[in-house]
């Protein structure tokens, strides 16, 4: 690392312009991907909630929906009969108000199981999350209204949305009153039963992480985020790649000269990635470090999560494509002739 760090001192401008380039990058890649898990979980995480191995959609030509799925009393009662464990569920959007408070649009979902601590105790009662507390400005043993109804809060539990809309947790009897959109259930929590069944009652199976493209526009947004960060991160490792290119090609007298004092190729190669590890580590780490600030302050005006899967994977995943590009520009090492540094092409 002698010539390395030498390199570091002696060019600032040159790699202060890549770090606040790789800067740019880390923010960006560690902002976008706490902005996509943050969409993510304000889409499907009452899906997520459903503890069972299938969930069970009514039948349909354009495939499962939780918009759409309707299931009948009869269909229940077949997968009933041939399942070990079925837990009908119903998903809906509804509004909600507090005494004296504005009316607030809600995720309605009635389970009497299957959702584990989510299901209401009792009929008459609900569960709120935390982002339908905020909203509607509740706590727990407070009253709130939904369709001409009063309901008693009995806990603020979790953070749960469907929809992009806070989540309400009623029993499944009220939320066949509730519900606009009718049937005895959206979907059934399911643990047995075969595709025979399926046939039999005019339905459709996905597993529970199969089942959140069947939330409306899950699929589109999730990819088109998920895309932007892929393209980034290609980004980073053609920029971090194409800069050490071009700057070991200016080094190229200096290596001749290493390489006819009989310094190593091995030597050479560690040398050049110490300088490049250095030169990541320190931007991605400020990069994250913006982003994770940033995400901190900005509370609930945008939805982002702020965990090790956005920020020490990503960081991680930059240093390690970083090098990857870096190493592209090693082939140069290799080849440089010792013979330039003695004035053999001159």
């Amino acid at each position: 690392m002698f010539v390395a760090s030498r390199d570091l001192r002696a060019a600032r401008g040159r790699f202060a312009l890549i770090s606040v380039v790789v800067v740019l990058i880390a923010l960006l890649v560690t902002f976008l991907s706490g902005l996509t898990a943050g969409l993510r979980h304000q889409n499907v995480s009452v899906v997520e909630r459903i503890d069972a191995q299938s969930v069970v959609f009514a039948a349909s030509d354009d495939g499962p929906s939780f918009d759409e799925s309707a299931l009948t009393s009869e269909q229940v009662a077949v997968w009933r009969r041939s399942a070990d464990s079925v837990h009908p569920i119903g998903v809906g959007r509804g509004s909600a108000s507090a005494a004296g408070g504005a009316t607030k649009g809600v995720a309605l979902v009635g389970a009497d199981g299957g959702v584990g601590d989510r299901a209401p105790s009792a009929p008459g009662t609900v569960i709120v999350g935390d982002g339908a507390a905020r909203s509607l400005g509740v706590s727990a043993g407070d009253t709130v209204t939904i369709a001409g109804q009063a309901f008693t809060v009995t806990a603020v539990r979790g953070d749960d949305w469907y929809g992009h809309s806070p989540a309400v947790w009623m029993t499944l009897a009220d939320w066949q009153h509730a519900n606009p959109r009718g049937g005895a259930a959206t979907v059934l929590a399911v643990s047995g039963g075969d595709d025979a069944t399926n046939s039999l009652a005019g339905t459709t199976s996905r597993t529970v992480a199969d089942s959140f493209s069947a939330v409306g526009s899950y699929t589109s947004e999730n990819g088109s985020l998920t895309l932007m960060t892929v393209m980034l991160f290609a980004i980073s490792a053609l920029v971090i790649g194409a800069f050490f290119t071009v700057w070991t090609l200016q080094r190229t007298p200096d290596v001749a000269t290493l390489k006819a004092l009989g310094a190593s190729t091995g030597s050479l190669v560690r040398d050049a990635l110490g300088q490049a590890l250095v030169v990541l580590l320190a931007g991605v780490g400020a990069g994250v470090g913006m982003a994770a600030v940033a995400g901190a302050m900005i509370g609930d005006a945008v939805p982002f999560v702020l965990d090790i899967s956005t920020t020490l994977l990503p960081a991680t995943a930059l240093v390690g494509l970083g090098l990857l590009g870096a190493a592209f520009a090693l082939r140069f090492l290799f080849t440089t002739d010792p013979l330039t540094a003695l004035g053999s092409t001159r």
